[in-house]
């Protein structure tokens, strides 16, 4: 059975099984590094500073911690970001043993196969693709309704990419969908009722929709965007501590109070983090106009297959918006996009930003 809630998080952020322990550890780092950097700014000073008897003992540690810091301060910088780096990419570096099995379809307790015909798609997809080494790409059957792809196509675990059971469907055969249990506000989906009948509709995709939806994650494993989304947040924390230096020179804070540093360090780490979101998300939303742009360009028929697609999935998040109630009408809007998580995220581009570009595309190529 598949609940309303599992399918609007999917919705949502379909990385994000991995969102939720990669998100949290890459976070987790970041403020780990933040700390290092904060400590030894803030306390390399206390050697000149005035330790009364009751502090003396607390202010040795520190003492010794800042000077072990500011020793090894490059390494442990230089080793910070590569923590960070290591961290966000390490799924796409085994994504064989941790983000297939996260997106594995399973059928009666055993990993679901791909089909023969879904196999027929993806060996064609990664031919009009022009990859330079089809072994290095794999595909699996995965649960959810459309493809999610992981990995680095140059690495020996090479690149793995879902596809989901209803790509199976056709409109005279919807059988890859009608015998999927989904649950919505506690209820099983009547797939003969109006509204059964239009989300059964919204994901039942042609051929060229099934092409379009499997060469974007090709061309998006394929151009290496994996390690430019893993780059961000190094970027980021070398931005932070690039911050907290410039300004302390600018304003001549060095030979200053301790509260004045540790005040600059909190606004360094505050625009650090602010940066690494705002750039997370804009590097997420090139790299899917980006992919959406290759695979439309492949032919007039995967073009097609792209504003199809996404029409697809309007029409979806409509019909669930429908159904799941007021939970729906706050994560769902009227035309079918997501809202964003939140005030400071948008990670995904809305669809019908995708939609309207591959049609900008269809409309030049006519010209």
């Amino acid at each position: 059975m598949i609940p309303s809630s599992v399918v609007a998080s999917y919705n949502r952020r379909k990385t994000d099984a991995k969102s939720v322990t990669l998100y949290g550890s890459r976070l987790l780092l970041w403020c780990s590094c933040e700390l290092s950097l904060w400590m030894f700014s803030t306390y390399s000073v206390l050697g000149k500073a005035h330790i009364t008897t009751k502090t003396e003992a607390m202010a040795s540690h520190f003492l010794k911690f800042s000077v072990l810091v500011q020793k090894y301060r490059t390494p442990l910088f230089v080793a910070g970001c590569s923590v960070v780096f290591a961290a966000d990419i390490f799924y796409h570096v085994f994504p064989e043993t941790t983000y297939r099995k996260l997106y594995q379809a399973w059928s009666k307790g055993a990993p679901t196969t791909l089909s023969e015909k879904l196999e027929e798609v993806f060996v064609q997809v990664l031919k009009d693709s022009a990859v330079g080494s089809p072994g290095s790409y794999t595909a699996f059957a995965a649960y959810g309704f459309h493809p999610v792809g992981a990995g680095i196509p140059w690495l020996p675990s090479g690149a793995h990419i879902g596809i989901p059971s209803n790509f199976n469907s056709t409109p005279d055969e919807p059988s890859g969908i009608t015998n999927r249990t989904i649950l919505i506000n506690g209820k099983e989906v009547d797939w003969d009722s109006e509204t059964g009948s239009t989300l059964r509709n919204a994901l039942v995709v042609s051929e060229d929709a099934q092409k379009f939806a499997v060469a974007r994650e090709v061309a998006r494993l394929k151009c290496a965007g994996p390690i430019l989304h893993a780059a961000v947040a190094p970027t980021c924390l070398a931005g932070a501590w690039i911050y907290s230096v410039a300004l302390k020179q600018i304003f001549g804070l060095f030979a200053r109070s301790v509260i004045l540093r540790a005040g600059v360090n909190a606004l360094a780490l505050g625009l650090g983090a602010v940066s690494y979101f705002l750039a997370s998300d804009t590097v997420n939303q090139r790299l899917e106009f980006y992919s959406d742009r290759r695979a439309a360009s492949l032919s007039k028929s995967y073009a097609k297959g792209g504003v199809e697609f996404y029409e697809k999935i309007l029409l979806r998040n409509q019909t669930l918006r429908l159904l799941m109630g007021q939970k729906g009408a706050e994560m769902y809007t009227p035309s079918g996009n997501l809202f964003p998580a939140s005030l400071m995220s948008m990670k995904h581009a809305p669809y019908t930003a995708r939609r309207d570009r591959i049609l900008s595309l269809l409309k030049d190529e006519k010209e």
